[in-house]
């Protein structure tokens, strides 16, 4: 679901300039006429449909502050922008000090609004972003602050509040790179062992001969290396929560120990004269399969039951484009500070394209896209031009390069020093001397003069040198970077300064 921004005002012919301004700056809008109307919006269900919040600050009954005062401390309230005809510092920092994240006065113009609302969700975005970083590293991450706004995740975020409510085995199925660490988080988040230890183990990553001592421990001197006593990944979560990510990697051995600390809540550390009991919340997780590994004999049939008690199946991007608007923005918000640079967002089409595009690599590919871009970008918003990859992809996005310039007519060439007084010395057109190592000069050339017998700005000859790499290796920006001898993000750069843009 697309989110609004709530317009609040009473008075009627304010509010509908206001909408009418914000929806031509490419905004959805959602409007109320008092500040009780605006507190019932904010406070009820309606409350997650809102982005940002415009609000004036002199009404009848309820006015700015009040509400300000009510909501501006609330976890989970959107920005509030206050405005007003009244426009004194000593408005400015009270509503600031209630929680205002920017002020302008009435009548706003329509650049000074959007440049408002834009930091202002900027700010938002960031803001996010580091709540979720400090509430993972707390292990106190919930549904409520993942992006899932897609109409096909609202029976994960059903399924996933359900097992919170117990300790039941969760199995979360899933293609690669959907987040399923993510539900797991959040599925802890909203247990009771909120804030408790989360163990991560990825089951394909351990080496084979390693893996039960990793994940059950090993006494001092059980084998030849272990040089000191070691605490299994099982005994690291006592108390909190496990989770086994591409569960299906675990061979048949390590299988038979997992089963055994499931049904019987205790494991057998390598070396250890008697078991060692553990209290901890199992969630796993698998790309794969698993019905056809246990039919293949590559995954125990029992084992399988137990972990798939409650299945949680996490549907591929492709299936849920309404989060990708929202994950490009929270992937730009993180990138753009960790770069230092100032990105606002998308632009119209870049928003077209990422939308249209199916993502095969689901979250992780459209957050290492962003990545890219963000790095790739020298203006104020991402735009096709940041996605060549995903642009070759998507059908009416594919970028053509200018033809070459025509052949120019071949001139003398230049042989020496000029001498005052002699004709037919000055060159004309720089040759680009063919690969055939004949000597002979191709029929392409760059005029280095104008008509009028100018010397041509180096500018110009860098187009058109540009164009002529272009036109020669048939679009291959690396190549064409690589044989003009410059990086790839400076000859992005240029193409957009001279005009151009890149083949897909």
């Amino acid at each position: 679901m697309v989110k609004s921004l709530l317009i609040v005002d009473d008075d009627p012919t304010q509010r509908r300039i206001l909408e009418e301004t914000i929806k031509r700056l490419g905004f959805a809008t959602k409007t109320a006429g008092s500040g009780e109307q605006a507190l019932q919006i904010l406070e009820g269900p309606e409350r997650g449909d809102i982005s940002l919040v415009l609000l004036d600050l002199v009404m009848a009954g309820v006015d700015g502050m009040a509400v300000l005062e009510k909501l501006g401390s609330n976890p989970g309230t959107p920005p509030i922008i206050v405005q007003t005809a009244h426009g004194s510092i000593d408005a400015a920092i009270n509503a600031m000090r209630a929680g205002a994240v920017d002020f302008v006065v009435k009548p706003v113009s329509p650049e000074r609004l959007e440049v408002s609302i834009k930091s202002a969700l900027k700010i938002e975005a960031l803001a996010g972003e580091i709540t979720r970083i400090k509430k993972k590293v707390e292990g106190t991450l919930t549904f409520a602050d993942l992006v899932v706004q897609a109409e096909g995740m609202e029976r994960v975020v059903a399924l996933g509040k359900r097992a919170a409510a117990s300790n039941i085995p969760v199995l979360i199925e899933g293609e690669s790179g959907v987040g399923k660490e993510l539900i797991a988080r959040a599925i802890q988040g909203e247990s009771e062992r909120a804030g408790k230890p989360f163990v991560v183990v990825n089951c394909g990553a351990i080496p084979e001969n390693l893996i039960e001592s990793t994940l059950f421990g090993h006494e001092k001197g059980a084998f030849t290396g272990a040089v000191d006593k070691r605490i299994g990944k099982f005994q690291e979560a006592d108390g909190g929560t496990l989770f086994l990510d591409e569960v299906g990697e675990l061979p048949l051995d390590a299988q038979v120990k997992l089963l055994r600390a499931l049904q019987e809540g205790e494991i057998d550390p390598v070396g250890a004269k008697k078991s060692v009991n553990v209290n901890f919340r199992l969630i796993s997780a698998t790309n794969r399969n698993m019905i056809d590994m246990v039919r293949e004999g590559k995954f125990r049939e029992d084992l399988y039951y137990r972990l798939n008690v409650f299945p949680i199946w996490v549907p591929p991007l492709r299936e849920r484009l309404g989060d990708v608007a929202e994950l490009a923005r929270h992937f730009i918000a993180r990138f753009a500070a960790e770069e230092g640079k100032r990105i606002s967002g998308l632009s119209e089409d870049a928003l077209r394209l990422i939308r249209s595009y199916p993502w095969p690599g689901n979250v992780r590919q459209l957050e290492n896209a962003v990545f890219r871009a963000v790095v790739l970008a020298d203006g104020p918003e991402l735009t096709v031009a940041e996605f060549p990859q995903i642009a070759a992809h998507v059908t009416g996005f594919e970028t053509a390069v200018p033809a070459a310039p025509a052949p120019a007519p071949k001139q003398p060439a230049f042989k020496g020093p000029a001498v005052l007084g002699a004709e037919n010395i000055i060159p004309q057109t720089m040759e680009i001397r063919g690969g055939n190592g004949g000597g002979h000069a191709s029929a392409l050339g760059i005029p280095v003069v104008t008509e009028a017998g100018d010397i041509r700005s180096l500018d110009e000859i860098e187009a058109d040198m540009i164009r002529l790499a272009l036109g020669r290796y048939r679009g291959h920006m690396t190549e064409v970077a690589k044989r003009l001898k410059i990086g790839r993000s400076t000859l992005y750069r240029k193409m957009q300064e001279y005009g151009l843009e890149p083949r897909a």
